[in-house]
Formats: C-alpha cells, structure tokens, sequence
C-alpha cells in the first residue's frame, strides 16, 4: 500500500546562502538567511510557516530560528537521526505532517559552519568515553586505526573492488563528472575549477583507495525549504516540486558508517529498502528517472546506490558509468549542481534543492524534459530517499 502523503504533497520554496569554507558568520545566521528566502521563494509570510523540521545534529533550535524570523507558533516540529542519511527524511516528515493536518507549511533546513567552525572528517579521536551505545561502539572499533568516516568508508570500497573487480578510475569517474557540472555552476565552490581523470589519480592518498578527490568537501553555508499539501501549493507563485514519494530505510544488523558483520557489505540494505518503497508508491522505474541527485561524500558508495535502485545489476556500476553516461547529456546524469563534492556539502540538503529546481525547469544546468527527479540521502548509515515530480 501506498503512504497516504505520497504525490499529495509538494516543495514549494528553496533558499540558501552562499557556499563557502568561512562564512564569517554564526549557523544561526545561516540557518535565518537561508530559511528568509525560502519562505519568500514560496511567496509566503513567515506567520503563515507554523511546522518546522530539521535534523539532530543541527545546532539552531527550531525556536531559535521561529524566533528569529518571525514565526509566531509552531504546531509541529520534529527532527531525524544519522547525520546525512536524515536528508530526505526530513521531507518525509514533513509531507506526513502537513498531508495529516499536524501543521499547514514546514519548514525544513539545514545550516553549518562545517569547515571553518567543526570539520567532521577529521576523526573521533577526541571523542570523550560515555556509557551511550554510540560512543561504546566508537570505544570497540576505533582504537583498530578505524578513526575517521574516510576510514569508515574505505572498507566497504575496498571489499567492492576485491568483488566485482571495480578500480580507483571507475571511482574516479564519479568525481570528475560532478567537477564537471560544479564547474558550469555559479554557486558551486569549484565553478570553473573542472578535474581530468588523472588529476583525480594524481591527488593524494587519504585512506587507500580513497584518494583526496574520492572525498566531499567540508563546507559553510544554509539551505532551507518549505513544503505544504499540493492542494495548497496551486495557489503558490513556485511551480509545485511533488513529492511522489520519500522513504527511510534502516537494514538488519546496522550500524553507524561500520555495518561490517553483515553477510556482505558490498551492498547498501537501507538503501534497497528505500527503493522498494519509492518504485511501489509510484509505479515508477528507473527508466522513468531523467536525472538523479545521488549522495556522494565518497565516490566509492555511489556505486552501490545506482544498483540498489536498479540502474544496474550487482556488480555493474563501474561499466554503467563509463562513456558519459552520467555526465551531461548522458543517460542519467547525476548531481547536475556539481554534488557534494563540487557544490557544497550540507548533509544532502542543497541536493533536494537541486531537484526541485530540475523538476521546476530552472536549474542552471538543466537536464532536457525533467519529469522525475531521484534523490539519495546519506549512505552506511540508516538512510532516506525520495522522488520529486512535475505537478501536472
């Protein structure tokens, strides 16, 4: 059965600020900023905003941030776990909330000073010993050498390589594609900063088989939406960005970017079981997916993503990729902004935004005929997905 919210609800306003490696300025003024334009993106006053929801491990209280813009009551606000893999959660929780009556327009952001303030990939070594599960699991395998989420990730990218017989090129390629589409992106940090494939073989070591350019930026900035009922979203100014469907996903036996004792680890569960959510609420397939927003803060765990969602068999995405097929023009061209590795790393948020300006036809490289858009969220963490559609 299909969730009830499913193609009933919609994106109505995106905003952000600058993306940037010092802001110069606090997160809650990033979260402001970028929340002020959203709302006036929607054509809405921030009294009319009354639901709220973001991730845990965003520092601006809701209150704060209502407080700041105006926002006089809020009858809904809620907020999603794991980091990255929360990013199209949030708008599941949101199409729930305004589909069930909870609140009529929500807000949703996300904001940091991630570079110049706290950098999350530099490790867990100060991590302070507690008795909360989390940091007991950190306590077992950290001292092992596994520190940062670079480390984390080079496990999985290494078991992927000794099975399918998948390179440090075929990594490559998913780097200098989102470079390339960085590069004609005026907001993205790398516009006009390209990579060849062997820049990208040539760029250091950080965690073997991750190379420098395998790795997504760390980054300053905001980035806001609102979404309300699709019934509501016609008499708005924005072309409605539908909500087809969004799911979450948490797969057997897991855990925190460390999922190692799984049978295989080759594969991403969570995220198969987003997928199997997205395809039955639609009736879509990936054939109906003219572009496709995947998380990549590793280039190793895009792979995996494109088969799980049945782009590919298993084991197939190196070949999937080559000769242009995910690059402008391509079949499914990915991340069109550039991606967390050439935009902006802002846990998987400007990517949704991304997809609402494809769907609206607005993006500055715009894929032809945009009518489903597949977004990711963050992967070896439970995770999320959606589908955004042209309204009809």
């Amino acid at each position: 059965m299909a969730m009830s919210f499913a193609g009933k609800t919609a994106v109505v306003g995106i905003g952000a600020t600058e993306f940037s490696k010092n802001s110069g300025r606090s997160t809650l003024r990033l979260a402001v900023e970028s929340s002020e334009i959203a709302i006036a993106d929607a054509g809405l006053q921030p009294q009319q905003v009354d639901g709220i929801v973001t991730y845990t491990v965003e520092d601006n209280h809701e209150i704060d941030v209502a407080r700041c813009l105006g926002i006089k009551q809020l009858t809904h606000f809620s907020r999603v776990h794991h980091s990255g893999g929360a990013a199209c959660g949030t708008l599941h929780q949101a199409a729930m909330a305004v589909h069930s009556g909870a609140c009529d327009y929500c807000l949703v952001y996300r904001a940091f000073n991630e570079r110049s303030e706290t950098r999350f990939g530099v490790g867990v070594q100060g991590r302070a010993s507690t008795s909360v599960p989390i940091d007991v699991d950190f306590g077992w395998s950290s001292p092992f050498g596994l520190l940062t989420p670079a480390s984390w990730v080079a496990m999985f990218a290494r078991r992927y390589m000794h099975e399918y017989g998948a390179t440090s090129e075929d990594f490559g390629r998913i780097s200098v594609a989102d470079r390339r589409h960085a590069a004609r992106n005026p907001k993205a940090f790398f516009h006009g900063r390209p990579i060849t494939l062997e820049e990208h073989q040539a760029s250091r070591w950080i965690v073997k088989p991750l190379h420098l350019l395998d790795c997504c930026q760390e980054s300053d900035g905001g980035q806001a939406l609102v979404i309300t009922t699709l019934e509501r979203a016609r008499d708005l100014p924005q072309p409605p960005a539908v909500i087809a469907s969004a799911a979450q996903g948490s797969g057997e036996d897991q855990q925190m970017m460390k999922s190692y004792y799984r049978d295989r680890i080759t594969g991403i569960p969570e995220m198969g079981l987003c997928a199997r959510q997205i395809w039955r609420d639609t009736g879509l397939t990936p054939k109906d997916i003219q572009t496709a927003i995947i998380y990549d803060h590793f280039t190793p765990l895009v792979l995996p993503q494109l088969e799980e969602f049945g782009f590919c068999q298993r084991g197939e995405a190196k070949d999937y990729i080559r000769d242009g097929r995910i690059e402008l023009g391509g079949e499914l061209p990915i991340n069109p902004n550039g991606g967390q590795l050439g935009e902006a790393y802002i846990h998987g948020m400007n990517g949704i935004a991304e997809g609402v300006r494809q769907v609206r036809g607005s993006a500055v490289n715009q894929v032809p005929a945009v009518q489903n858009v597949l977004v990711t969220a963050g992967t070896a963490v439970p995770t999320s997905a959606l589908i955004l559609s042209r309204g009809h």
